[in-house]
């Protein structure tokens, strides 16, 4: 591969030398003979350190964001001005533009942005179509599932997925977009053919420092990641933010598309929420459609909505529209039930900011409202290390106030000591009257939970979800709190066979 080839579009400061070329790498460590490596200023390292490494590696050429770093002889030099905005050009060149291939619908918010994205790759597969997903829970191409390292991978792997989903004959793809990727410029050079806003609140701000800043940065996905504003915007307006968001993407061009609980393009009509699964009519501009889905809760008939009107603005015809919603029966991690013939309802869920947390509780309480029994609410949960500490409290007093009983545990605590991070959330959950208790070992604070229940309560485990570890200041280890619940109730005597779905709340 000639570099002036994969340079094209990038933005050169100084060019010194040309190569041939066999690859493209940023991590000094993966560098072969002659790769281009890509020295990019990070969050937490610097690769413009490892240039000599990856020369010793036998780099053929160096692209670097530094102005400081002399020349280095025997190599090809180029300096740009931003590391990601390179390595994205660069790497779109390097796989021959496959985003460019495909009909890109991106999803950003603060929750729902996965059970979102799932909703809409199973409506694009029910019209018909072959789409690749990328989210924080898995990726999806040609019919298999490969771990997701991080919600929006950096553009060298990005690009690297797209080739491989243009070649199994992908025609769309579907990512969840994290404020992180967007800040960093992980997409940029991505056209988004539709983008998605979920929602917006108090998440991240160990990062982002502020909610505006925090709100510019999922603004990035409608203004164009150094492409055109996505061409159609589809827009929670029932959310302040999303609302704002209206004005602003028609002022770029884009068509939106809005929608509510009861406004917008597309909202919801005669909903009914039940143990089994939700019900409802949504209401959008080709009329009105009967929706069933497996998914439960208030929260859901928002992801539904949001799916449905990308999926619209995507030309799907209605009828698939509620086959593709129809279809989908679980999202990993996501109110997923743990059933082992034990006569209270277990669940797993990803909540994980004290607005999910309330989310969450709300519903388990409106089930254990139409039961007609004296079940209760038990939630399990922590916050995560090296993250906005002002959030715990806030989750601390969310949990208390919408349960009877709250186990607080650890989470990721990542660097932290977890205790400390405890004591953080334990400030907010003495706010309420709720009983509690106290336990770091998150397996502990699980079996103890289960002890806790009585017939027709309901416990949730919250925070990790989907995810199978856990990060501590000693290492990663093996976690899933799904596993680790049905290793509990088999120890509490139950007998853990598989159950589908539409079990849930059959305890209550």
């Amino acid at each position: 591969m000639d570099l002036r080839d994969l340079l094209d579009g990038a933005e050169v400061l100084l060019q010194s030398g040309s190569s041939n070329v066999t690859g493209l790498e940023y991590d000094s460590r993966r560098v072969r003979p002659g790769n281009i490596f890509l020295a990019m200023r990070g969050e937490t390292s610097d690769g413009n350190k490892f240039i000599d490494a990856a020369i010793a590696a036998g780099a053929a050429a160096i692209v670097t964001d530094s102005a400081t770093e002399p020349i280095r002889p025997g190599v090809a030099w180029i300096q740009v001005p931003h590391g990601r905005r390179a390595l994205g050009r660069i790497s779109a060149n390097l796989f021959k533009r496959p985003a460019e291939k495909l009909a890109i619908s991106g999803v950003t918010g603060t929750n729902g942005k996965s059970t979102t994205a799932f909703l809409l790759e199973s409506i694009l597969s029910a019209a018909g179509r072959k789409s690749a997903l990328i989210g924080t829970i898995e990726y999806h191409v040609a019919g298999k599932v490969l771990p997701a390292p991080h919600t929006t991978p950096e553009s060298l792997e990005l690009n690297r997925f797209l080739r491989d989903a243009v070649g199994n004959g992908a025609t769309e793809a579907v990512m969840e977009v994290s404020s992180h990727a967007l800040e960093q410029q992980r997409v940029f050079g991505v056209p988004f053919d539709v983008a998605i806003f979920t929602n917006l609140t108090r998440d991240h701000l160990d990062y982002h420092h502020t909610m505006e800043r925090y709100l510019a940065a999922k603004r990035i996905l409608f203004s164009g990641c150094g492409t055109e504003p996505p061409r159609v915007a589809i827009l929670n307006v029932d959310d302040e933010s999303g609302a704002n968001l209206v004005h602003f993407s028609k002022a770029r061009g884009s068509d939106v598309i809005t929608y509510g609980w009861t406004r917008g393009d597309f909202h919801a009509e005669k909903v009914q929420i039940t143990l089994r699964g939700t019900r409802f009519e949504m209401v959008t501009p080709a009329g009105k459609m009967a929706i069933w889905s497996h998914l439960i809760g208030k929260v859901n008939v928002y992801n539904i909505l949001g799916a449905a009107a990308a999926a619209f603005g995507r030309n799907c015809e209605s009828e698939k529209i509620a086959l593709g919603i129809s279809n989908l029966t679980r999202v990993p991690g996501r109110f997923e039930p743990v059933d082992c013939g034990q006569p209270f309802t277990v669940v797993v869920d990803y909540a994980h900011t004290d607005d999910a947390l309330r989310n969450l509780t709300s519903l388990a309480r409106e089930f254990v409202a139409a039961s007609g029994t004296r079940g209760r609410v038990i939630t399990v949960f922590g916050c995560g290390g090296d993250r906005d500490r002002a959030k715990r409290p806030l989750m601390g007093e969310a949990a208390g106030k919408g349960s009877d009983f709250v186990v607080l545990t650890s989470d990721n605590p990542r660097s932290e000591d977890p205790r400390a991070i405890m004591n953080d959330a334990l400030v907010g959950l003495q706010r309420t009257a709720t009983r509690y208790s106290v336990e770091p070992d998150r397996k502990e604070a699980i079996a103890l939970a289960i002890h806790e229940a009585r017939p027709h309560d309901i416990i949730l485990i919250a925070g990790k979800g989907h995810e199978k570890v856990q990060i501590t200041r000693e290492g990663t280890k093996a976690f899933d709190d799904v596993g680790v619940a049905r290793e509990g109730l088999k120890d509490a005597g139950y007998d853990c066979e598989p159950l589908a779905l539409e079990g849930v709340g059959n305890k209550l």
